[in-house]
């Protein structure tokens, strides 16, 4: 049988939802303050993935302007019954402190590309609710159950709660029939029903470095769920050199012919500071049912780097250069900031042939700016991008992101210069840096006040390093230093008081501080794997 190299969703795709309708497979992943909500990837095979649809897409279903940092979408689930899909998704509006302000809520639609319909809103007790159909028919749903006042966990169980979808509400009484292990932090949950058993998978142990999958299991939906004999089916956490780490949050799903798998997230960390720049992927994981009907991760509970699929993975593009259309929509690969209202940020049919860009508030806001940007896929990248852009003063600025969140990113930019020419800005905010204060990592360079500029970026490994050229493209000028880029990372950012969720992303971006929404136009973006 061929094999795959993990992971299979590479870059920020974490918490993985797997569902399989006929001979087609789909993964759900979280996508957390980017917009459109929910990633959703398609494959025949296990093995070659194709992003297929974001569907959370407009405002009734999703309006993120004013979530957090790692706010946003978290865990969705994907099911398939009675003929439709099932996404269930949370709305995180608070993520840090004692308090979460979380919004679960349902959508449907006949096809994986939809329509997808107006959202049911389900409730706000905790996070990551996920769907089970019953064979009677009846649904009920699951989540984690968020307890502020720490009595005694603030993680205190899965809930459980009939659901009917012909009147759009929760019945009946709510059941904590799960409250975790010893390793603590339950979340993530998934039940399946095999052999006249109810499995139970959760998540637990937080998603850093001790994460882990838990299986548990009842004769009875309400439990008591007995733990596998293992506890954990999947996870790293005592084996901090195994090159996959925070594997844990998984689903399963079985290929037609019965064979199970189990796709997880994952991280890759780099450098003795162990950060995971491109922060948590998605893997998979052959399994097999025992004689003792418990699942087991095949040479588990350590994730394996190649694992056996059905089909032979395809080899990837060395180079993709996106152009930009009026008679097409934005490149799949890119998505943007909270915003329901894309075409405040950005257009492709007013200047044919670019991308525009309408500068709104500072890098970093969580209402509206304007930044779009495709994931970093790969530890060593070369990204360019070709700007045409006349700022009049100080507060109009355009250019090219490495972006993590505000916490962390680096921006070089144009802006305009007070003796009439323009220059370039390299800033960031870096991993000393608290409270959104900016650094500027070079002195400003003056440069013609007409023309397009050349900007680029190179990240081998962690190591970042700017470019810029007023000629050629590949004539270019190095500006400022070699930067440390594990910056862009979970375990950075949350060092300094910032998300730790989400991934590294490239991409384009414009500011307009006079609330003006001066343009800035993107001829072309090129994304090179090292």
């Amino acid at each position: 049988m061929p094999r795959v190299t993990n992971p299979i969703l590479p870059g920020f795709n974490p918490d993985p939802s797997i569902v399989r309708v006929g001979e087609d497979y789909f993964i759900a992943t979280s996508t957390f303050e980017w917009y459109p909500g929910v990633q959703i990837h398609h494959s025949r095979d296990l093995a070659n993935w194709k992003l297929v649809t974001r569907p959370l897409d407009r405002p009734s279903l999703l309006d993120m302007r004013g979530d957090p940092d790692s706010g946003g979408i978290w865990a969705p689930d994907l099911t398939y019954a009675d003929g439709q899909f099932w996404l269930v998704y949370t709305d995180v509006k608070r993520q840090q402190g004692s308090y979460k302000d979380v919004f679960n809520y349902v959508t449907t639609a006949p096809a994986i590309t939809g329509p997808w319909s107006e959202p049911v809103y389900l409730n706000a007790t905790g996070f990551d609710p996920a769907l089970f159909h019953e064979d009677d028919g009846k649904k009920y749903l699951l989540n984690m159950i968020w307890d502020h006042r720490g009595r005694p966990n603030i993680f205190a169980g899965i809930a459980l709660q009939e659901y009917d979808p012909a009147t759009g509400e929760l019945v009946g009484e709510e059941h904590n029939i799960f409250q975790g292990t010893d390793l603590g932090l339950v979340e993530g949950p998934h039940l399946y029903k095999r052999n006249g058993w109810y499995y139970l998978l959760t998540a637990e142990g937080g998603t850093g470095f001790g994460h882990a999958c838990t299986l548990a299991r009842s004769r009875n939906l309400l439990g008591p769920y007995e733990l596998h004999p293992d506890q954990h089916i999947l996870t790293t956490k005592d084996e901090p050199l195994h090159p996959m780490q925070r594997a844990g949050h998984g689903d399963i799903a079985e290929t037609p012919d019965g064979v199970p798998y189990l796709v997880h997230l994952m991280s890759r960390p780099v450098t003795q500071k162990h950060r995971s720049i491109l922060g948590r992927e998605t893997s998979i994981q052959r399994c097999e049912w025992r004689d003792d009907d418990w699942l087991y991760v095949v040479d588990g509970p350590l994730p394996a780097m190649e694992t056996e699929v059905p089909g032979t993975p395809e080899p990837q593009p060395g180079e993709t250069v996106y152009r930009f259309s009026a008679d097409a929509p934005l490149p799949s690969d890119f998505q943007w900031l909270r915003t329901p209202v894309p075409e405040r940020i950005f257009s492709l049919t007013e200047r044919p042939g670019a991308l525009r860009l309408f500068g709104r508030q500072s890098i970093g806001s969580w209402f509206e700016q304007a930044l779009v940007a495709r994931r970093q896929t790969d530890f060593d990248i070369e990204v360019t991008t070709t700007l045409e852009f006349s700022p009049r003063n100080e507060r109009e600025m355009a250019g090219l992101t490495i972006y993590y969140g505000r916490h962390a990113f680096v921006y070089l930019h144009v802006s305009a210069h007070s003796d009439g020419q323009r220059e370039l800005l390299l800033k960031g905010a870096m991993a000393d840096n608290r409270g959104g204060h900016l650094k500027y990592l070079s002195d400003p360079i003056s440069i013609p006040n007409a023309g397009p500029v050349h900007l680029a970026l190179r990240m081998q490994n962690a190591r970042l390093q700017f470019f810029y050229s007023l000629g050629s493209s590949d004539d270019v000028i190095k500006i400022g230093p070699e930067l440390d880029g594990s910056i862009l990372s979970d375990e950075a950012s949350v060092a300094v008081g910032g998300g730790s969720f989400t991934g590294t992303f490239v991409g384009m971006a414009a500011q307009d501080l006079n609330g003006k929404g001066r343009p800035a136009d993107f001829l072309e973006f090129t994304y090179r794997r090292g």
